[in-house]
């Protein structure tokens, strides 16, 4: 199983509690032995959890613009935004059983990557918009799009792939939200034919179709 990139450090210090813990549960009999059997048990459980939440899964690459998270559509609208212009708004909730490794949504050079600190609030919630958050503009051949990714009440580390100037095709891992939240994708209005989804639908990134092109 392939695991996500920054994976190794939660996967081995989690490895080595379970470890050490079962170490002195089976060889030191005394008071505290239940502690070190507690301990055992509950790094066991959190590195299968780990296993779970950093696996990275092979995708087949879906067709015009796909999906940049795994999660369930949160919100479809058209906005006006400062750097896009006139454009569809489409927002994606991951929760912690996703996959979080975020792909890119179409081929595109990478022109901009900012990081905002923020607060975090529950993904899901509105006031969310506030909370920590990494800005990604890319430039395709429909125009430029943005990504948001954006922290939650749990995750509480964005960590980017990507390099300003980069080019990447569509479905490159971009990045990963550790442990759930919420990405944010804008699109310039003119260059879209339809839109693929709606609120409650579920999708996975670098697959499912978000959008078709003009």
């Amino acid at each position: 199983m392939k695991l996500a990139k920054g994976a190794g450090s939660w996967i081995l210090t989690a490895f080595f509690i379970m470890a050490l813990s079962g170490f002195f549960y089976f060889f030191i009999q005394n008071t505290i032995q239940k502690l070190f059997l507690f301990l055992f048990v509950s790094s066991c459980l959190i590195e299968c959890f780990f296993l779970m939440f950093f696996r990275d899964p092979h995708r087949k690459i879906g067709k015009e613009i796909v999906a940049v998270a795994d999660g369930v559509i949160r919100e479809v609208n058209q906005i006006k935004d400062d750097d896009i212009g006139d454009s569809f708004h489409i927002s994606t909730f991951m929760n912690v059983y996703h996959v979080h490794v975020n792909r890119m949504p179409l081929d595109g050079t990478i022109k901009k990557v900012t990081h905002i600190s923020g607060g975090h609030i529950p993904a899901f919630k509105k006031e969310s918009d506030r909370n920590e958050r990494m800005i990604t503009i890319i430039e395709t051949a429909i125009g430029p799009v943005k990504i948001i990714q954006i922290a939650g009440s749990i995750a509480r580390r964005i960590v980017s792939y990507v390099d300003v100037d980069q080019n990447l095709k569509k479905g490159t891992r971009i990045g990963i939200i550790k442990l759930g939240s919420r990405v944010d994708l804008i699109v310039p209005k003119d260059a879209v034919k339809k839109i693929s989804v709606k609120k409650g639908d579920r999708v996975r990134a670098g697959n499912s179709q978000i959008c078709s092109i003009q």
